[in-house]
């Protein structure tokens, strides 16, 4: 395995394939033995164009030999930063057959987060877009480039320019490519990022086994099949669009994959109707919109079957609207790029699938709930979620420090999330350790709070933070979006406590917003949130 990554012990990593867990299939070796069984079949569309199964193959093997040609060589890091585009899929299948280490990047990235990617990876190179939404990224990679000390080649989707090598001269760089060697399945194939808590994204090394495994899971899960239309609304950089089941997953069942630029259901809905999507992934603030624009829509929405949802907890209010809005079974989803994914299934009850995450996708998945000293808790007991398995890491990149924190002796990741697990054995999320606020002593989930507002009536939106305070050591400080007029304190107060709640819960704080600040995923930025309420108090 590459320098910087934590392996799996030997002695799992040989069970895990004695249990024909992990085949010895890279995910080169995927997109080629589904070229072969389904042929002319579309893979990706996106817009106008339709990509099949083996001219997508082919495409890969012409730019993995146009790589290899401009000087990338197997074990080697890139960097690479595009929106939805069928060039994106052919370029990570290139590279992973070449055994180039792609790091992905989010198109909103900018010089601080590139450069500190190419920095922690050594990234010889980087592949940008020539414009997208109006911004030059080509300008950014010059000045990334001139920032870093290992770049060697910058490659970019677009025009020839000076400087750069373009998509388009990869693809034509070596006509009739040769096979390549074929890289060792237990190695990196790609790195995600890490959603945390810290400023700036670790690297989670994802190998050929471990994702190729987890996909084909997701997949069995969801129940894909050839006949299905899985819309990649959310940025396909993301670990919950590009496998689970996501673009991955979906290539491996011979299904097809539309590409929508934008989450924006006045984009994504005319792409339900003319492809006749089937399964679509999303977070709750971009369910949101969707629900709202369903109500007056005039696109047929009728071929979706299975709505994703996850990234964020959500109250049964909320979810219990989604199947009759949109006609669409919901599946609730826990997961994390570092690894444990769980779905809720299509044939759980009803009021499972509304108030849980559901359950691991695989039975070889462990996973705890354990007390602040590391002991495992009985059902209905909040703690905290550590997990371990075939598909979920050992170590970040180049961490080893980090590393020593998050993860016990015996090999369990500490996830930071709050959780409990039902008699049944659904998990449910409660919220992050991070999220957890002491008030005079006394710990306060912010989920918890969070959903009490939610229940009171013209509140559309709310997020809890914890600020500095000398006397309580945090007080709860509550951002709220409001449907209507704003709703004094004392009234927020007295609708909580009602409901039976402990008064050390209530809100010290509200603030009104029009509307809560979102990460690139969609999530509630939380860090934002707290930097302006203590930037509020020292003011």
């Amino acid at each position: 395995m590459l320098e910087g990554c934590t392996p799996w012990p030997e002695d799992v990593a040989r069970a895990y394939r004695e249990q024909g867990i992990w085949r010895g299939e890279t995910l080169g070796t995927v997109l080629r033995e589904a070229a072969l069984a389904h042929g002319d079949r579309t893979a990706l569309v996106h817009g106008d164009r339709r990509v099949g199964y083996a001219e997508l193959d082919r495409w890969a093997d012409r730019l993995a030999a146009g790589f290899a040609a401009h000087g990338l060589r197997a074990g080697d890091r890139i960097v690479v930063q595009l929106p939805n585009v069928p060039e994106f899929v052919a370029i990570a299948f290139a590279l992973m057959r070449l055994g180039v280490k792609l790091v992905f990047s989010l198109p909103a990235h900018r010089a601080t987060e590139l450069g500190h990617l190419v920095e922690l990876s050594g990234a010889v190179a980087l592949l940008v877009p020539e414009t997208h939404r109006g911004d030059d990224h080509r300008e950014l990679a010059r000045e990334v480039r001139a920032r870093t000390g290992t770049l060697r080649s910058l490659f970019v989707l677009g025009a020839k320019t000076e400087g750069f090598v373009s998509v388009a001269e990869l693809e034509s760089a070596v006509p009739d490519p040769r096979p390549l060697p074929e890289p060792d399945p237990s190695d990196v194939a790609f790195f995600l990022l890490s959603g945390g808590t810290t400023a700036l994204p670790k690297l989670i090394p994802r190998t050929h086994d471990d994702y190729v495994y987890m996909s084909d899971r997701a997949a069995r899960v969801c129940e894909l099949t050839a006949d299905d239309v899985y819309l990649a609304v959310l940025p396909i950089e993301f670990n919950f669009a590009f496998g689970c089941p996501g673009v991955i997953g979906t290539l491996l069942t011979g299904g097809t994959v539309v590409l929508a630029d934008t989450p924006n259901p006045m984009d994504c809905f005319p792409l339900v109707e003319r492809y006749r999507a089937t399964v679509t992934a999303m977070v709750p603030s971009i369910m949101t919109l969707w629900l709202e624009a369903a109500e007056w829509t005039e696109e047929d929405l009728s071929s979706l079957r299975l709505v994703q949802v996850g990234g964020a907890r959500m109250p049964r209010e909320f979810t219990a609207r989604i199947e009759p809005t949109l006609g669409a079974r919901l599946q609730q989803v826990f997961g994390m790029a570092e690894g444990l994914l769980t779905f809720s299934r299509p044939d759980d009850p009803l009021e499972s699938v509304l108030t849980t995450q559901g359950r691991p996708v695989s039975d070889a998945d462990e996973l705890l709930i354990v007390d602040e000293e590391g002991r495992p808790l009985e059902a209905g007991r909040v703690g905290e979620l550590i997990t371990r398995g075939p598909y979920t890491l050992r170590g970040y990149y180049n961490a080893p420090e980090h590393n020593r924190r998050a993860f016990t002796a015996d090999g369990f990741y500490r996830t930071g999330d709050l959780a409990r697990l039902t008699e049944d054995g659904d998990l449910v999320i409660e919220g992050r350790i991070k999220e957890m606020i002491i008030r005079g002593g006394d710990k306060i989930a912010a989920g918890e709070v969070e959903d009490l507002l939610l229940a009171h009536p013209g509140i559309s939106a709310a997020a809890v933070v914890g600020v500095p305070d000398t006397f309580l050591g945090e007080r709860i400080c509550a951002f709220l979006v409001a449907e209507g007029p704003e709703i004094p304190l004392a009234d927020l107060k007295r609708s909580v406590h009602a409901r039976g709640v402990a008064d050390y819960k209530l809100p010290d704080v509200v603030r009104y917003v029009p509307e809560l600040p979102l990460t690139p995923l969609g999530k509630v930025d939380k860090k934002a949130l707290a930097a302006h309420a203590a930037s509020e108090q020292e003011g």
